[in-house]
């Protein structure tokens, strides 16, 4: 139905799921709030995926935990832009401008120091730079300005950074319930204990509300469609599924892709040569998802297939296929490895 005092927006084109829109029927907002409770009543909406609370709670406290990361990282950054404008070259020189040394330069200059030599003075000895390459790299212009922003970034991101902390240690007793599921999680290459974190937070633990593995896969976004008409395939792009799980697991698909002694490598290098690295890189997120799955359901451990596995693949399919068409065609076969 739509809201009083409007005849142009209803909420029911607005919250409808997905998979309404294939029933057969004329579509407009009017229309909508009418055939929407008809197919209700008929039992032809499913119910949207809705976790129990302490699921929820965590999904909370890991994506604000993942939205302050973030705010940390673009307060870094603009402290990066400011160094550049003062001409000071800090990160050609220290790995991390926020490390130990970069902040009590940083307060240094806040403070109102100028002297190069002085302030290289300051870093830790341990650095690979010598004193005279540091001295050069702070040899700049500023200005109070700079040092009112660096100021405000550099207490923003400590306020950000104890925020974090709190966060992690919620997100740490909220999971103690889950924890033999998280330790199964962290066995997959490239997931690490934050990503198996919100792949819980995300998915549940209770996955009745997924058949298969391939109905999760879909859920988050990570199959792609089939826009298809006349033999003519003219889209083949992923919907938005789930992004906050999405974008967990392609990160852990980049990791899983550099372990050079595990499955998940190999995939994505067979893939990548016939398609690219974008569609291989979201492949290995759905492999790991499936494994997850599979994991989250039972306990049962990870079981590394290894490099070699797709290879054997290769070898074995063909010759299976060969053997079955001799025999459909009424001849006996017996495979033997020919002598080396």
């Amino acid at each position: 139905m739509c809201w009083k005092g409007s005849s142009s927006w209803c909420w029911p084109m607005r919250h409808t799921p997905a998979h309404i829109k294939n029933v057969p029927g004329r579509k407009s907002d009017v229309n909508d709030a009418t055939w929407i409770p008809d197919l209700l009543a008929h039992g032809l909406i499913r119910s949207s995926f809705v976790p129990p609370g302490p699921i929820q709670e965590l999904r909370d406290l890991t994506r604000t935990h993942k939205q302050l990361v973030r705010e940390v990282v673009q307060h870094k950054q603009r402290i990066q832009k400011v160094l550049e404008d003062a001409n000071i070259k800090l990160g050609s020189v220290l790995s991390d401008v926020l490390g130990t040394s970069g902040r009590r330069l940083l307060r240094a200059i806040i403070a109102g120091e100028q002297n190069p030599d002085k302030l290289a003075a300051l870093a830790s000895e341990r650095l690979s730079a010598s004193r005279e390459t540091l001295a050069e790299a702070l040899r700049g212009h500023v200005t109070r300005h700079h040092r009112f922003l660096f100021k405000q970034h550099l207490d923003m991101i400590e306020h950000l950074e104890k925020s974090v902390g709190e966060f992690e240690a919620q997100i740490e007793a909220a999971l103690q319930p889950f924890r033999p599921i998280i330790e199964r999680l962290v066995t997959i290459p490239g997931v690490s204990a934050t990503a198996a974190s919100v792949i819980v937070a995300e998915i549940g633990v209770d996955l009745q509300r997924f058949p298969t593995a391939g109905h999760l896969i879909s859920w988050a976004g990570l199959c792609p469609g089939l826009n298809q008409s006349a033999g003519k395939v003219k889209s083949r792009t992923l919907r938005d599924g789930a992004p906050w799980l999405k974008t967990v697991l392609v990160q852990s698909a980049w990791a899983a892709s550099r372990n050079k002694d595990g499955y998940l490598r190999s995939q994505f290098l067979r893939i990548k040569s016939r398609r690219g690295p974008k569609k291989a890189i979201i492949a290995v997120a759905a492999s790991i998802l499936t494994a997850a799955y599979h994991l989250v359901r039972d306990p049962v451990p990870y079981r590394e297939l290894g490099p070699v596995y797709l290879l054997r693949l290769d070898h074995e399919r063909p010759v299976a296929r060969l053997t079955q068409r001799l025999r459909t065609l009424g001849y006996e076969v017996e495979i033997r490895e020919a002598a080396a």
